[in-house]
């Protein structure tokens, strides 16, 4: 069943008649329903295409968090085979908010770190929202090693509003494990690539973030607090999230004119959560071109534009 945001409520209205009509017919086959239906659905696409040609930054923040958006699993079940992940930090235990193993893309072999929210009460419960504790960067750490090691490339699925900030998460050291997977992520010699897939927040992101190429879907987001917080500490009223979406800059569109992000992968008309196949297919496209583009680069040469891209952030605004 299709979940609408509230600012897709005409859509909702018309494809709620559309669903009436149809089981109208089902139950009276001499009712001839093919004419309104063809008519109501062109309505209800222009509908989508007009809402979704004007979002604004606290839409586009609802669209990036809707529950049917393809979440790091289904990134992995169809862009990546031989998938096989790896638990623990060999220091205190497992995180699954962040994913961490080796694959398969297009037959070559890659690392790969993701973040995964979870689709339902129990996988969200498990998952932890995506926020991950410090043994999930310390993971993430271990990961990246290994692929130094054995000379294979970084794929990063970012999607979380942020790490984890509980006490226990605090008092095992989450800001140095922050740190630490930044850093290793900034001194690879193999090439990385990060993909915003969903919500990028905070150091939560960044910690596998900090990447040669760092690629958003178009409706997804990335900033450095989430505006709801942002909006109780700046204006003293997290009721004013919308405002300070705004704010923010938080979208594809406005980080890449900041020279945050270095390109933005198109979502089809109605977003990534109602077209799974179709995303799937121009992040796949994203990916090849990202290792296409690096297979002849040296370490010295790859670790050198990650440096200089990162330093070149923020000098020509």
């Amino acid at each position: 069943m299709q979940s609408y945001l509230d600012f897709e409520k005409p859509v909702a209205d018309l494809e709620a008649k559309i669903a009436e009509l149809k089981s109208l017919a089902a139950t009276d086959s001499a009712v001839s329903i093919d004419e309104e239906v063809n008519r109501l659905s062109a309505r209800a696409d222009e509908a989508l295409a007009e809402i979704y040609r004007k979002l604004t930054p606290w839409q586009k923040t609802q669209v990036a968090r809707h529950p049917q958006r393809p979440h790091f699993s289904d990134y992995m079940r169809s862009l990546i085979t031989e998938w096989t992940p790896l638990a623990g930090d060999r220091k205190f235990g497992e995180d699954p908010a962040l994913q961490a193993g080796f694959g398969r893309f297009n037959g070559t072999p890659v690392a790969i770190l993701g973040q995964e929210k979870g689709n339902s009460t129990e996988t969200r419960l498990k998952h932890n929202f995506g926020m991950a504790n410090p043994e999930g960067y310390r993971k993430a750490v271990r990961i990246m090693d290994m692929a130094d090691r054995f000379s294979l490339p970084v794929l990063s699925f970012v999607d979380t509003a942020g790490a984890y900030p509980g006490i226990g998460a605090e008092e095992r050291g989450q800001a140095e494990a922050i740190a630490r997977s930044t850093e290793k992520g900034l001194e690879l010699g193999v090439p990385n690539l990060a993909l915003i897939i969903g919500e990028g927040g905070s150091g939560g992101a960044i910690a596998i973030a900090t990447a040669n190429r760092v690629l958003m879907l178009e409706n997804a987001i990335y900033s450095v607090i989430s505006p709801e917080a942002g909006a109780s500490i700046l204006f003293r009223d997290a009721a004013r999230a919308q405002d300070m979406a705004t704010a923010q800059k938080i979208t594809a569109q406005d980080l890449l004119g900041f020279g945050v992000i270095d390109g933005i992968i198109a979502e089809p008309t109605g977003g990534a959560h109602r077209h799974h196949v179709a995303v799937m297919e121009a992040t796949r496209t994203a990916i090849d071109v990202f290792l296409k583009d690096f297979a002849g680069k040296s370490r010295l040469e790859t670790r050198e534009h990650r440096r200089e891209k990162f330093l070149a952030i923020g000098t020509s605004l």
